[in-house]
């Protein structure tokens, strides 16, 4: 046990609770964090996938009380609420700023739905444009289910020119900001809208469908459990190395052997060497 006290001493014991929660944070943090967005990450590309072929389905079935899922074709017959326009802020197109355009859509059985009409070029890159009123009259319009986004509780709705603007896509939020009773459709914690697909009525530009690729999370979450088993390894590599060179340290010195006398080169210097004599 002697030879494992230095381990006790502050330096050593720092670095092992440092290598400890680097682990700890390795195993319980960082791996499952990636390892769980590559796990939604595929399910997103699954369900959009699915989706692709389907026929589209009431969206009445939905509020009904169907199993509804995220990405998931729909139809819905209604009008457009007349001034029901919300802008959403943050947006890109084309890889230019943009604005989102939102709007209430009534359906025939007098529930209401949040609508994503799409995206629009921003004036000058931070201006809105004139938005065009949505179009009168009935209509049926095909879409997408799209789950709420999350709030940023420091980015509250505001009103410019008369039209309310937003940072996120959020039902309940919508709800106060136009103060009408919009129905969610039951998909996640806030409920749903419908993103217009293209070329329906009172559609812009429709928001791209993301790319059907994993990303680097798997490997991101093997990394860090590969750090997590490795941090450790190498703490006790170190605590061998320095038990290594402790026991050199302390072994005794041993003797040089001594140097062997060389032989003379010639008889002659043999000689003179045994009798003492000086060789011609």
């Amino acid at each position: 046990m002697r030879r494992l006290a230095f381990v006790l001493r502050p330096g050593w014991l720092i670095l092992a609770a440092v290598v400890a929660g680097f682990a700890y944070m390795c195993f319980t943090v960082l791996a499952p964090w990636q390892l769980g967005k590559n796990e939604s990450t595929s399910e997103r590309n699954q369900l959009i996938e699915d989706s692709v072929d389907a026929d589209p389905v009431p969206i009445t079935d939905l509020l009904d009380g169907d199993a509804a899922t995220e990405w998931q074709k729909v139809y819905a017959e209604g009008r457009y609420v007349p001034d029901s326009t919300v802008l959403v802020r943050l947006r890109h197109l084309d890889g230019a700023p943009a604005y989102g355009v939102l709007a209430a859509f009534t359906l025939t059985d007098g529930r209401t739905v949040l609508v994503d009409r799409g995206l629009i070029a921003a004036v000058d890159g931070s201006q809105p444009p004139p938005i065009e009123p949505a179009p009168t009259g009935t209509h049926r319009v095909e879409a997408r289910v799209r789950a709420s986004e999350n709030i940023d509780p420091e980015r509250a709705p505001a009103v410019q020119n008369g039209i309310p603007h937003v940072y996120s896509i959020d039902v309940p939020q919508e709800t106060t900001v136009l103060g009408l009773p919009l129905t969610p459709v039951p998909v996640g914690e806030r409920g749903a809208y419908l993103q217009l697909s293209e070329d329906q009525p009172g559609a812009f530009t429709p928001v791209p469908l993301p790319q059907l690729d994993s990303g680097p999370y798997l490997s991101y979450g093997l990394q860090w459990l590969a750090f997590g088993i490795m941090a450790p390894l190498g703490l006790g590599y170190f605590a061998w190395a320095e038990i290594r060179e402790r026991r050199k340290s302390r072994a005794p010195a041993q003797p040089e052997p001594d140097a062997p006398e060389s032989e003379p080169a010639t008889k002659e210097a043999r000689l003179a060497d045994r009798y003492g004599r000086t060789p011609r």
